[in-house]
């Protein structure tokens, strides 16, 4: 979240951003319940140091009457500063509500617009577009015809937006984990698999809503436990509350996880087959710097990104995203979009965040250094090394055959064992 201070001296700028995020937050109510936080605040410290100065005098006290009246005027003292605290209280917990609902502020060359219609892109991949001479298929029919992937028997146990990988599938994604993994590790990011719950507090502090109508979130019932969205959770909780060394930054992680998500509201043909679905698995990097070096550690997530895709050969395009497409937690974000032949357009596939010190003010996330006095707020960010599932589709639908086959990109073939997957009845 944003510094309180920051908000209150910056108004304008901070509705403004509200604005061109498409976010409706009121500020200026904002402002009156911090200016009044404060003055309550104040009230109640003030008749606290007067009670503690009466406190002091009753034992002066010269006559019984006069000690009695001292420790009355204590007691009411304390009675209205006591009042005056749970007033403070109350408006601490509105205040919160709405603190938590302004996001972060935006990159100054971010392009503003209210959704992804605005996205600018900026660069294209190094793979061209493919030329078929054939009507190319979407990957959900690829995936019928090749016995890959089961959305029909995904749905019976678990319902729609659940599937089960299947055969040469089910090969494709672990060599697309440890393809992403190697390449990470070659780059000294320290590998983890991650759980799949948190505690709703870490995911808050993420900026994920747990709860609440528009939520994307599983809970369970009766704990305090969520199931993770993406890897960025439990790796941004993993130094929530913690103090690192200034000499220790840039931290470096790669997580791979399972995601679920509700995807509440998403339909159409854009979201078919894989692309929108309720669980995947996903190589997330996550990065904790100094303030100073965030911008540069973005670029660098990015490059990661496309070196990946670059590397799959998958043709991809990068768009700098509008403002109203932004999460709340980040300052600026790209996103490397697929082209998907099935749909004969670009899909997202990997998104970066810089989310400067809005996570970390939220899980209390800091570092020291060496020789000063006190603690600063870390930055954060993300990145999507490969989101499984839509990999997959790429892959599928960018390799397709005339035959009716899939070509294995080259870099995966040590993983996989096979370069090729045809259909049945031609093996």
């Amino acid at each position: 979240m944003l510094d309180r201070k920051y908000i209150i001296e910056n108004l304008e700028a901070v509705r403004q951003n509200c604005v061109n995020r498409g976010v409706n937050v009121d500020v200026e109510r904002f402002q009156v319940l911090e200016m009044e936080r404060r003055e309550k605040q104040r009230e109640a410290e003030e008749l606290n140091r007067r009670a503690n100065d009466v406190s002091k005098n009753i034992g002066k006290a010269k006559t019984s009457e006069e000690r009695e009246a001292l420790k009355e005027e204590g007691k009411n003292l304390r009675k209205r500063g006591g009042e005056l605290a749970h007033e403070v209280e109350i408006i601490e917990g509105e205040l919160d509500a709405i603190h938590r609902a302004i996001p972060n502020m935006t990159h100054p060359e971010a392009p503003i617009g209210e959704d992804d219609k605005a996205n600018l892109e900026i660069s294209r991949g190094k793979t061209p577009i493919p030329e078929f001479h054939f009507t190319p298929l979407d990957h959900v029919e690829l995936a019928q015809k090749l016995d890959l992937i089961d959305f029909e028997a995904g749905a019976r146990v678990a319902g729609a937006g659940f599937y089960f990988l299947k055969n040469e599938a089910v090969m494709l994604e672990l060599a697309l984990e440890m393809y992403a993994m190697q390449m990470l590790r070659r780059e000294n990011f320290v590998l983890t698999t991650t759980p799949d719950l948190a505690r709703n507090d870490i995911l808050a502090g993420t900026g994920f809503n747990p709860r609440g109508n528009e939520t994307q979130i599983y809970s369970i019932e009766n704990t305090d436990l969520s199931l993770v969205a993406t890897a960025e959770i439990p790796l941004g909780g993993m130094l929530s509350g913690v103090v690192v060394d200034a000499e220790k930054l840039p931290m470096k992680f790669c997580g791979l996880s399972h995601c679920f998500r509700t995807e509440a509201g998403a339909a159409g043909r854009a979201s078919r087959g894989l692309y929108r679905v309720h669980q995947f698995s996903k190589v997330e990097m996550f990065a904790f710097t100094l303030p100073e070096d965030s911008e540069s550690m973005l670029g660098y997530l990015r490059e990661m990104e496309q070196r990946i895709f670059d590397g799959l050969k998958i043709p991809y395009r990068v768009v700098d995203t509008a403002t109203g497409d932004l999460g709340g937690p980040a300052y600026r974000k790209f996103d490397l979009e697929a082209w998907m032949p099935g749909r004969g357009d670009f899909g997202e596939v990997t998104s970066t965040s810089n989310c400067t010190d809005y996570q970390a003010r939220r899980l209390n996330a800091r570092y020291r250094i060496k020789g000063e006095k006190g603690t600063h707020l870390l930055h954060t960010l993300n990145g999507t090394a490969i989101a499984i599932s839509r990999g997959l589709l790429a892959i599928m639908e960018n390799y397709q055959q005339e035959d009716g086959s899939i070509r294995v990109p080259e870099v995966l073939l040590p993983y996989t064992g096979f370069d090729v997957i045809k259909p049945k009845n031609q093996m």
